[in-house]
């Protein structure tokens, strides 16, 4: 099981990306069509004072139920681990452990 600091920290980046998606798409596209020199630099500037976390890429996937961040299943948005345990009870509709 994950901290609750780690846990608490993804949410808190997760707000912040957020906060800021439009104002960073809005700036990165001035960067990249500005004609004028000048607007392009101040643009770059506005973007870097953005807080970094605010940045997707910051953000890192984890277990919706225990917050682990390996092993990580996006389509289920668990842990392979709770995966593997939740299928074994049955709770995951559709899916069955394999036979042959």
């Amino acid at each position: 099981m994950a901290k609750e600091s780690m846990k608490a920290r993804e949410v808190k980046r997760a707000k912040l990306v957020a906060k800021y998606a439009a104002k960073r798409a809005a700036l990165k596209k001035i960067i990249a069509t500005a004609e004028d020199p000048m607007d392009a630099y101040e643009a770059a500037r506005s973007l870097q004072a953005i807080p970094a976390n605010a940045n997707p890429i910051r953000l890192h996937n984890r277990c919706k139920i225990t917050g682990r961040p390996r092993g990580f299943m996006r389509q289920f948005g668990l842990s392979r681990i709770q995966f593997r345990e939740m299928a074994s009870a049955g709770l995951i509709p559709g899916v069955k452990k394999a036979s042959w």
